[in-house]
């Protein structure tokens, strides 16, 4: 029997039984749905913050006195992402000065330095006030360093003297007139001229160093809160990360045991994030998949049934020449068509979940703009929730299918 007859069989199958094959497909169209939906999102997701991170920068590492609360979340790994109150159990406080400047200026790895501190200021603007963060920071390596983009204007440069460059809310939104290039403002007493606007919605104000250490009271001359260190090679991150420690235990006079300092790796934080993602994705695909599972049950269970009602009509078939192979592939390409109907209906549903799911969560855009971009959804995961839908279905209808094969017929005639 031709390959073509034997499909147009396997269709008149599926159309003849319309309630119990959807029914059927149902069950494949909500496991396939499930699937590519948790897929697609934990896609996506991974792929916004790898582009988040990356923006971070990831050949940064980040300086702070005080031992991390979390130094290592694996061996050799440092996935510092927060420190102590920066007091031993002494007492005595812990502070980053110029000392460790010079210290980490002997380490081979780094490129480049920038000392910063921070805290809160009071900023006027034509009879308005607000409170916003003053960072100040090193202006001759701030701007090679920063990951921050600027919207209008410069970063601040060497020989800045009473300029700022203000975070997009300030210049935006922050008081009742916009403020623009060239404005002055004044932070606490002291008035200053915007050179730069940051393409951000933040209330930062950046400033040199030595001027912060004027405008923040509580902040001590030549401490620093924390130092911001560029490597030179992204790819060798660890081992500049155990050099750079080591440097500063042997200028500290601190043992690992006792370190006083933790240093935070941007590159290393997204890839403990991006670790946790990618179990979590897996861990909701594996329970989707339970779908898939009772769906193939479904598909078992309607063969069985086709199997019984098509009896008497196997029995014809053979009594007219159709060998044991043909029934065989007729009731496999049935139990295919339906895998395959409901993968089709189920990826469509996936790609249609994954854009409604971000919108119901609060993330920007609506459906459309997610649909019409293909969010996260590519061609590999379509294809494999086809090709899984369509191998469910062929390994639930083979034993139906070999049963029906090997039905007598003259028994199959016999059957009422």
């Amino acid at each position: 029997m031709k390959l073509i007859k034997s499909f147009k069989h396997a269709l008149n199958m599926v159309l003849h039984a319309k309630i119990r094959s959807w029914l059927t497909i149902l069950g494949i169209v909500i496991g396939v749905a499930a699937v590519v939906a948790i897929v697609s999102l934990g896609e996506g997701l991974q792929a916004d913050m790898n582009s988040q991170f990356n923006q971070l920068g990831g050949d940064l590492l980040t300086l702070r006195a005080g031992a991390s609360k979390a130094s290592n979340f694996g061996p050799g790994k440092h996935f510092d992402t927060s420190s102590s109150s920066g007091a031993t159990q002494e007492g005595e406080e812990i502070e980053l000065d110029k000392s460790d400047v010079q210290a980490l200026r002997g380490v081979a790895d780094i490129k480049m330095i920038d000392t910063q501190i921070s805290g809160k200021a009071d900023i006027y603007y034509v009879a308005e006030k607000g409170s916003v963060t003053v960072t100040g920071v090193d202006t001759s390596t701030w701007a090679q360093i920063t990951t921050s983009k600027t919207k209008e204007g410069r970063m601040l440069g060497p020989s800045d003297s009473n300029v700022i460059v203000v975070g997009g809310k300030i210049a935006e939104g922050f008081f009742d007139k916009n403020l623009g290039i060239n404005q002055l403002v004044t932070v606490e007493d002291r008035l200053f001229r915007i050179v730069g606007i940051l393409d951000d919605s933040s209330t930062n104000v950046f400033m040199s160093i030595d001027l912060a250490y004027d405008i923040l009271d509580d902040k001590e001359k030549d401490i620093y809160d924390t130092i911001i260190i560029k490597i030179k090679n992204e790819e060798e991150i660890d081992l500049a990360i155990n050099n750079t420690e080591k440097k500063l235990m042997l200028s500290r006079h601190v043992t690992a045991d006792k370190k006083d300092f933790s240093i935070t790796s941007n590159q290393q934080t997204n890839d403990a994030r991006s670790e946790m993602m990618s179990s979590m994705t897996t861990f909701l695909t594996a329970i989707a998949a339970v779908a898939l599972l009772v769906g193939s049950v479904g598909i078992a269970n309607t063969m069985f049934t086709s199997v019984l009602e098509k009896t008497k009509e196997i029995g014809i078939m053979k009594a007219i020449g159709a060998r044991n192979n043909d029934i065989l592939i007729i009731f496999i390409l049935n139990a295919a068509l339906i895998g395959f109907v409901g993968g089709i209906i189920g990826v469509f549903f996936g790609i249609l979940m994954s854009g409604i799911l971000p919108t119901l969560m609060g993330s920007s855009g609506g459906v459309m703009s997610k649909l019409a971009s293909g969010g996260a959804v590519n061609l590999k995961i379509i294809f494999t929730a086809l090709g899984v839908s369509v191998l469910i279905g062929v390994i639930a209808g083979t034993i139906p299918a070999v049963q029906a094969s090997k039905l007598k017929p003259v028994d199959a005639l016999r059957y009422e």
